[in-house]
């Protein structure tokens, strides 16, 4: 019954959250003036400069990473001179660090200013709440897994076990047996992870693909206060 429920989770429910995201981005496309995402600014905008631009810069840098450790095996950095130990204390728990801790402080602040500024919290959707708080849960969760759940387990290494079973997804051939005593908050992480996939084309999130080229040469949006008299 464990293998069963092993194999579900890592190769049914993996396969059915990338099939979800990219069937769905899909269809998400093609639907004119359907991806956007509504700006807040206007309602407070301190906080959410500083917010956002933490939290956009962190997690390209953060997912570049999870792209480098997944998809570049083991071997490859061996051959041009990267050494395992300098790849996870300069490249993951150094650079990578600095940019999980841009996201997750961005993170943070949006959150915070979505749950706790009045202006915001009434135009925001319970879909708007709901990936806002998946974020925040997801992120805490990687972070809880490079900084802990890996130190507390000097035998465990992800590039020979999530990166390979990772590899494996894209080829058909998942390694799902590799993740059965992968440490907890590693699990956490990638269900969490899978599942924002998952849902990505049915949020705002899905501007993140969108390039509005058109933008360059659209005339200027002109906003006007408006005072009582």
């Amino acid at each position: 019954m464990t293998q069963f429920w092993n194999f579900m989770l890592w190769v049914v429910y993996p396969y059915l959250m990338l099939g979800s995201f990219f069937i769905g981005t899909v269809v998400r496309m093609r639907k004119p003036g359907s991806v956007t995402a509504k700006s807040s600014e206007l309602m407070e905008k301190k906080r959410l400069i500083w917010g956002s631009i933490l939290f956009h810069i962190g997690i390209l840098g953060v997912f570049g990473g999870h792209v480098i450790g997944i998809f570049i095996p083991e071997t490859f950095t061996d051959s041009i001179g990267i050494t395992n130990e300098f790849y996870h204390k300069v490249l993951a728990m150094g650079i990578g660090g600095v940019f999980g801790a841009m996201t997750l402080v961005g993170i943070i602040v949006l959150t915070y200013r979505r749950f706790t500024n009045k202006r915001v919290a009434a135009t925001s959707t319970l879909n708007d709440n709901v990936v806002i708080v998946a974020l925040l849960v997801t992120i805490v969760l990687g972070m809880m897994s490079s900084f802990w759940a890996g130190p507390m387990t000097p035998g465990f290494d992800y590039r020979t076990t999530i990166g390979v079973w990772g590899r494996g997804l894209f080829a058909f051939s998942p390694a799902w047996h590799l993740m059965n005593n992968i440490p907890l908050f590693y699990k956490l992480h990638i269900i969490c992870g899978l599942a924002m996939f998952g849902f990505f084309p049915y949020t705002r999130l899905v501007h993140a693909l969108y390039v509005p080229l058109h933008y360059i040469f659209r005339r200027f949006v002109v906003y006007r206060r408006y005072s009582r008299r």
